[in-house]
C-alpha cells in the first residue's frame, strides 16, 4: 500500500480508503451486493483490510449508513484508535442539526472524528451550508471545542467543491468520479485551488458497475492518477478487500484506457452517451443533463430498475423543457458535442416503453 498526505491537513493517509456501506446492518439497500455483515464479521473484514496496509475508514452517521459508524468504533477501539483515520459525516445542512448529529456519531463511535463532512451538498442547500450559522460554521465550532479535527465538505457537484476549495472553513473536499465518469476529476486537476484541500474520491466502482468491464486495479489507478489523496472503495469481504488493498502488486506499465476506449468495451452491450459528467453543460431551466445521461447509461451497465425508476421521476418534463428551448446554450457548453436534445428525446422513448411494458402485466 502506497500513501499521500492528506492536503495540509498533516495526515497521511492511504491511496486506498475503506468505504462502509457493506458492513451496515438494516433497511439500507444502498449497494447492488448488499452483504448484511453482523459486527464479528465486519470488524474481521477491516482488520483485513489494516493488515493490507488501509488507515483511512469512511463512514456516515446512523442511520443513513445503518450501524456501519458503530462497528468501526468497535474496530477502532481493538485495532489503537491512533493508528487509522476516520472519516464520517451527516447529510445535515443546518448548524444546530450538523452539531447534533456530530454529537451522536461520537457516541456511536466512542471516539472523535478526525474529518467530518457536511455530506451530498447540492445546489438546493448550497447557500444553507455556506451561510452564517449553516453546517460549515458549525463544524468549524466543533474542530475547535475538539470533538473533530477537521472540517470536511462533500459533494457530486464542481461548483460547490470548487466554492469549498475558495473556502478557508474546509480542511477536506470529498467527491466523485471514475474511469467513466471522470469529468469532474479533470476539471479539478485543472484547477490548483484544489491543492490545498485533502481529496477523497468515491464512486470509483459507478455504484459497483465497472468491475464487470474493467480490472478493480485499473478502475482505482485510473483514479489516483489525478491529484487527490484517497480512493474510497466499498468493502464487504476479505476477498473485496485483497482486491482493493494489494495495489503494490500493480505494475506501473499498466496503461489506462483514455475515455474513447472507455466508451468502446462499453459499446460492445449497448450505445452509451459519451458524457463524462464534466457539468459544463448548464440547463438555463434546471434540468441536470449531466445526471440524466448517467442513470441512462447506468440502466444498461446493470442498474436497470434503480436507473429507470429515478429517469421515470423527471424525463418527461426535462424532454419538454428541451423541446421548448430555442437557443440551446447547453450545445456549445459540451466540450463532447453531444446533441442533447436528441438524447432526452431517446431517453424518454426509453422509459415510455418500459413503462407501458410495466402496465400491461
Amino acid at each position: 500500500m502506497r500513501y499521500r498526505k492528506l492536503g495540509n491537513t498533516g495526515l497521511i493517509v492511504s491511496e486506498v480508503g475503506f468505504g462502509t456501506i457493506p458492513i451496515l446492518q438494516g433497511s439500507v439497500p444502498v449497494l447492488p451486493e448488499y452483504f448484511n455483515l453482523n459486527e464479528k464479521q465486519a470488524v474481521s473484514v477491516m482488520e483485513s483490510a489494516f493488515r493490507l496496509g488501509c488507515n483511512l475508514y469512511d463512514t456516515a452517521v446512523v442511520p443513513e449508513y445503518g450501524d456501519a459508524e458503530i462497528k468501526l468504533g468497535k474496530f477502532a477501539l481493538g485495532i489503537g484508535r491512533e493508528k487509522i483515520v476516520i472519516s464520517d459525516k451527516a447529510r445535515f445542512f443546518d448548524g444546530n442539526e450538523m452539531y447534533t448529529a456530530v454529537l451522536e456519531s461520537c457516541e456511536n463511535l466512542g471516539t472523535v472524528p478526525d474529518i467530518y463532512f457536511v455530506h451530498q451538498a447540492d445546489p438546493d442547500h448550497e447557500e444553507e451550508i455556506f451561510q452564517k450559522g449553516g453546517a460549515l460554521d458549525a463544524l468549524c465550532e466543533l474542530k475547535e471545542e475538539g470533538r473533530i479535527r477537521f472540517t470536511g465538505l462533500a459533494s457530486h457537484y464542481y461548483d460547490i467543491l470548487l466554492r469549498g476549495a475558495k473556502d478557508a472553513r474546509v480542511d477536506v473536499l470529498q467527491g466523485s468520479g471514475n474511469l467513466l465518469e471522470r469529468g469532474m476529476l479533470e476539471r479539478i486537476a485543472g484547477e490548483p485551488l484544489f491543492r490545498a484541500k485533502g481529496f477523497l474520491v468515491n464512486k470509483v466502482f459507478a455504484a459497483g458497475i465497472l468491475p464487470a468491464f474493467f480490472p478493480v486495479e485499473v478502475l482505482i489507478k485510473a483514479v489516483l492518477s489525478y491529484p487527490v489523496s484517497c480512493t474510497l472503495v466499498g468493502i464487504g469481504s476479505v476477498e473485496q478487500a485483497e482486491a482493493a488493498f494489494m495495489q503494490d502488486t500493480l505494475s506501473a506499465d499498466v496503461l489506462l484506457p483514455d475515455f474513447e476506449q472507455v466508451l468502446t468495451v462499453l459499446e460492445k452491450k449497448f450505445r452509451p452517451i459519451p458524457c463524462d459528467r464534466c457539468q459544463r453543460c448548464l440547463c438555463p431551466r434546471g434540468t441536470e443533463i449531466h445526471t440524466v445521461f448517467r442513470q441512462y447509461n447506468y440502466y444498461f451497465l446493470g442498474k436497470d430498475y434503480w436507473a429507470l425508476r429515478k429517469l421515470d421521476m423527471g424525463i418527461g418534463e426535462s424532454a419538454e423543457l428541451c423541446r421548448r428551448c430555442t437557443d440551446m446554450p447547453c450545445l456549445s457548453m459540451c466540450p463532447a458535442k453531444i446533441r442533447i436534445p436528441d438524447e432526452m428525446e431517446r431517453i424518454l422513448r426509453l422509459v415510455r416503453d418500459h413503462t407501458i411494458v410495466r402496465h400491461s402485466f
